[in-house]
């Protein structure tokens, strides 16, 4: 009879299974965290040497005829840009050092420590979803104008720094879901311990 535990018949079916079901857990909470941590780094990097350099005829007199001045436009010359870079850079550091902390936790994560993490998940979340609300906002006004307040749209002249701005919003809102489904997973793991 001690050949057939050993080798896994006198194991209960359901003890198999939630061992099972916890590995899976833990490798996509793993994929995820990477996945986010990915992300949230090339959404930095890519705003991050976002510049773009144009010669913009500019009108001093009606009498006069234009004169081409070099303008050129950065990310740090916004706030609302700076504070995207910097919420995407903590996301990702973040996410870099929770999943070297899951990878050394293995199955030990419980009570304080697994918390703190589905904690620091949310704030994550929200962190990343209001940088990228600032961020969205500035784009708009950068793509559409401003009538009401005269401001001028920009994008239809630094057509590759808009574009470049919103490939990095795409990469920050999909690090965002990232976090929010690790969040989400975090939810359906405590509801199954509470059963």
């Amino acid at each position: 009879m001690d050949g057939h535990r050993k080798a896994g018949f006198g194991v209960p079916d359901g003890s198999r299974s939630e061992t099972t079901t916890k590995t899976t857990g833990r490798f996509c909470d793993l994929i995820v965290r990477f996945v986010a941590m990915i992300l949230t780094l090339a959404a930095a990097v890519v705003i991050g040497v976002d510049k773009q350099t144009k010669m913009v005829p500019l009108q001093l007199a009606t009498s006069l005829p234009p004169v081409h001045v070099p303008v050129t436009a950065r990310w740090h010359y916004l706030s609302a840009l700076v504070y995207f870079v910097v919420a995407n850079a903590i996301a990702c550091s973040y996410a870099a050092f929770s999943l070297v902390l899951s990878l050394l936790n293995k199955d030990k994560s419980r009570g304080f420590m697994r918390s703190a993490i589905i904690v620091m998940d949310i704030l994550t979340v929200a962190l990343l979803f209001s940088g990228f609300g600032a961020a969205a906002a500035v784009g708009a006004i950068g793509r559409q104008g401003n009538s009401h307040l005269n401001w001028n749209k920009i994008c239809n002249v630094f057509g590759r720094f808009c574009g470049q701005g919103a490939a990095s919003l795409l990469l920050s809102l999909l690090g965002a879901i990232s976090f929010l489904s690790l969040s989400l997973l975090s939810a359906l793991r405590l509801q199954r311990g509470f059963k």
